[in-house]
């Protein structure tokens, strides 16, 4: 896998300061995507072990509040190949520091075995997570007043919550949020 770029002390990209990871390679290909960029799985450097432990050393200022994980597509079937290890690494080592992950499947599309993103790794990702931001960007949904996403028919999801639920449980940290966290 290669990524295409890394932030540290993004505040964009999820709630406090974090480090973020753009991993490349999408296939979905939103039109006026932000990051056509790192459509190419071939776009900026390999995810190295020593890229790993970077981003592991980054993580651990007590400011540091997590990571986030954005593309290209995470949720490619070779991203995740890539990341599984890495996400449960940190899930391990930072228990109280949250991980995000954009992705432009849905929360359901990830869980039905047809479809390209269901993997073997899909469960175990999601496993690590405390947010997922899930679908596809679209332009004509677009809505700059949105927190931490860009179009309306994205979602937060509380991935922890949900995962207990069985179904899309919402992110919530503020109240005037709550009402748009779901498409609401």
């Amino acid at each position: 896998m290669n990524y295409a770029e890394i932030k540290y002390c993004d505040i964009a990209n999820g709630t406090g300061v974090r480090t973020t990871l753009f991993v490349s390679g999408c296939r979905h290909r939103c039109r006026n995507c932000f990051n056509e960029a790192a459509w190419s799985f071939d776009a900026g450097k390999p995810f190295s072990a020593e890229v790993e432990d970077e981003l592991i050393e980054s993580l651990r200022p007590a400011y540091i509040t997590g990571l986030s994980v954005l593309g290209g597509e995470p949720m490619e079937p070779e991203n995740q190949r890539a990341l599984v290890a890495f996400l449960e690494r940190i899930h391990a080592e930072f228990p109280t520091k949250s991980i995000w992950m954009y992705t432009g499947f849905t929360w359901e599309e990830l869980h039905e075995p047809s479809n390209r993103s269901c993997t073997e790794a899909t469960t175990r990702i999601l496993e690590t997570l405390d947010v997922l931001v899930d679908g596809r960007f679209v332009q004509e949904l677009y809505d700059i007043s949105l927190r931490f996403r860009g179009s309306s028919n994205q979602r937060l999801i509380d991935v922890p919550k949900t995962l207990a639920a069985g179904e899309a449980m919402p992110w919530r940290d503020d109240p005037v949020f709550e009402s748009h966290s779901m498409g609401g």
